[in-house]
């Protein structure tokens, strides 16, 4: 980010001091002088290696969480409700708050789900994820406001070399494969022949495709994660943002099963609400009776 001083300056015409803005180059902003001072130790080609292999061949992998997160979430469902545990358990304080068919907020379409003093005992609960997408694919995660992430500095991840997603419709196409190859071929290259030229990086860079790899880790509660969970394992959602979803939802279900095990579509939701129509999509509907799938159906190429 640009940092600005306000100075004075005489003006003639006023006969006083003008308020005047002067840009100051962000070397006075932490992560420029961080990227400055590491220079001599940065080689992003091995740095992205690394992330890629952690990443395990998944889009999203998880890499922290609260280890009590289920007892947790079940002892502050009691704190608000006034209870003992001998006057309720933890699978049934879980169970009445995530099993749509106990909870009619899930099915909501509005997601009230803030304004509920039990739900926002799913704040407790936190995940933190590494994930790769791409720039079109980031731009629209970015929408999700309460799972926050610390997106990359790009010319730190800058080889030079191409980095970018292959849509999974393209790779089953050889042609188009070839030539969607051919052209970030070509992408990179002006690239470097513009930095070769002498300009700088940041006027370069625009020449960066939608397709180009980012990087970086995302945190967030259980109460903003179970609103985009929802939202993002739809048939009908930016492709990978869904993978990603499924990913992260597997291995929620692998350390705390109990919390993500009616975490689907919202058409299974809403069957299990009993709300109809299933899908809340209309004319949209994806033409699947996804809400008769687990999360290890969930398979889709668009």
């Amino acid at each position: 980010p640009a940092v600005f001083v306000f100075t004075t300056a005489y003006h003639p015409f006023i006969g006083g001091a003008e308020i005047a803005i002067e840009h100051i180059a962000q070397r006075l902003a932490p992560e420029y002088r961080f990227f400055t001072q590491s220079a001599p130790r940065r080689n992003p080609a091995a740095a992205i290696a690394q992330f890629d292999r952690d990443l395990g061949g998944r889009v999203s992998t998880l890499i922290d969480y609260n280890a009590h997160a289920e007892a947790t979430l079940a002892r502050s469902i009691r704190t608000v409700l006034g209870l003992t545990p001998e006057a309720l358990c933890d699978d049934d304080a879980i169970r009445q708050l995530l099993d749509p068919k106990e909870n009619p907020l899930l099915s909501d379409t509005l997601n009230p789900a803030h304004l509920s003093k039990v739900m926002r005992t799913l704040m407790h609960v936190h995940y933190t994820f590494s994930k790769k997408l791409s720039h079109t694919a980031d731009s629209q995660d970015q929408r999700h406001r309460l799972t926050p992430a610390s997106r990359p500095i790009l010319e730190a991840h800058f080889t030079g070399a191409p980095d970018y997603i292959t849509p999974p419709l393209i790779a089953t196409c050889p042609q188009a494969h070839e030539l969607y190859d051919r052209t970030m071929e070509k992408t990179w290259q002006a690239i470097t022949t513009l930095r070769d030229a002498g300009v700088s990086f940041e006027w370069a860079s625009y020449l960066l495709p939608n397709a180009l790899s980012i990087r970086f880790e995302e945190s967030g509660d259980l109460l903003a994660f179970h609103h985009k969970w929802k939202v993002r394992s739809c048939y009908t959602a930016q492709e990978e943002i869904f993978n990603a979803t499924i990913d992260e939802l597997e291995q929620v279900k692998a350390i705390h099963p109990r919390i993500a095990e009616h975490i689907l579509a919202p058409c299974y939701i809403r069957h299990r609400a009993g709300k109809t129509p299933y899908c809340p999509e209309g004319d949209r509907f994806c033409g699947i009776r996804v809400w008769k799938q687990g999360i290890e159906d969930y398979k889709r190429l668009l």
